[in-house]
């Protein structure tokens, strides 16, 4: 009876003991896409509002009047024509002609923050060029432009080898000193971003410099990094492998990179990626994410930030991408994979204060 008992009890034993304590779920704060307009991310020619409405309304309206998306990262503006405030074919006073205040209205008025994306990895010679020429007044005119626009700045500079980062320093306290963190973000030109690659092994030392220097939590200088897309859609293993990358950082290597507090950067995945239809963009119940989200929403701290829970996502990328494979306008608009997303994660729109911690 001795042993029965003891068998008992061990066979109990499980059922007594306390159940470890499962990370609370942190909202997502940040659910975007970067757009790239009608002809491949160079935004040339200005639209109406109702051409642009007709292959962007999923934007807006997920099917009940609520938007999609909580931010718009207009891509991208070519960073030595911002510079010197080029007027040409396709650009006026350094801005892409087609990014016009209709087209911000066209998202802010219906509570959607604008961004202006500068670079992209075809601009990457140009960051450099207006690094080197004038990084400050580059800085400078960007903070002009925000202000002029009411929209923030993400700065996407993709210099995987020596990247300047004297000079971009310099362009970033030459914003900071038009406009400085804001962190209540009521402000939209005071956002300031930055791209950092999928995980922390591409563009190492602009991630290096960007997690040590300007996304501390402490003393934040800029509002948050995205984690870009990696070549190709990753699985929802390979997406959490990266991001678990910039959350514990690189102590091997030489010099090290810090860990980043989950509440200073997104994920991101591809909409409209090859010429198929993705989930991702179609059909959240299929989406990554769907499938990464509760990594997203319960990331712990590794050893920067207090709060468990990265930002949010970011999608690559609405109306057309490239000049060959599927846009996301209409019969491929996105209400039911980005929309879809919006509703399950209860999407604060207008954004709300960024968490600090």
């Amino acid at each position: 009876m001795r042993r029965l008992a003891a068998l008992v009890s061990l066979l109990l034993l499980p059922l007594l003991l306390p159940t470890p304590a499962q990370a609370a779920a942190t909202p997502l704060q940040v659910y975007g896409a970067w757009h790239c307009g009608d002809d491949a991310c160079i935004w040339g020619n200005v639209r109406s509002t109702t051409d642009f409405d007709a292959k962007n309304h999923w934007l807006i309206d997920r099917g009940d009047g609520r938007p999609s998306v909580n931010v718009v990262v207009l891509s991208f503006v070519h960073p030595v024509k911002l510079l010197h405030k080029t007027t040409d074919a396709q650009t006026l006073d350094g801005v892409p002609r087609g990014m016009t205040a209709d087209i911000v209205n066209y998202f802010a008025g219906r509570g959607i923050r604008v961004m202006l994306s500068i670079g992209g990895i075809t601009y990457t010679t140009a960051w450099n060029s207006a690094l080197a020429e004038n990084a400050a007044q580059f800085g400078r005119n960007a903070a002009e432009v925000a202000q002029r626009l009411g929209v923030g700045i993400e700065i996407d500079y993709e210099e995987n080898s020596k990247p300047d980062l004297v000079g971009l320093q310099a362009f970033i306290d030459a914003y900071r000193s038009v406009l400085p963190y804001d962190p209540s973000g009521a402000n939209p030109a005071a956002r300031l971003t930055i791209d950092l690659a999928a995980g922390d092994r591409w563009l190492i030392d602009i991630g290096r410099k960007a997690t040590a220097d300007w996304l501390r939590t402490d003393t934040p200088v800029l509002d948050y990094a995205n984690a870009m897309v990696p070549a190709r859609q990753p699985s929802s293993s390979d997406a959490i492998a990266n991001w678990q990358e910039h959350l514990d950082g690189k102590p091997t290597y030489s010099p090290p990179i810090p860990p980043l507090a989950p509440a200073k950067f997104t994920g991101a995945f591809y909409i409209a990626e090859g010429n198929k239809v993705r989930a991702e963009c179609a059909d959240f119940t299929a989406s990554l994410q769907k499938s990464t989200g509760s990594f997203v929403q319960t990331a712990a701290p590794k050893g920067a930030g207090l709060t468990p829970g990265m930002l949010g996502y970011m999608f690559w990328a609405a109306e057309r991408p490239s000049t060959k494979g599927v846009t996301t306008t209409p019969p491929n608009s996105c209400e039911g994979g980005v929309g879809g997303g919006a509703t399950a994660y209860a999407i604060p729109i207008p954004m709300p204060a960024l968490r600090q911690s």
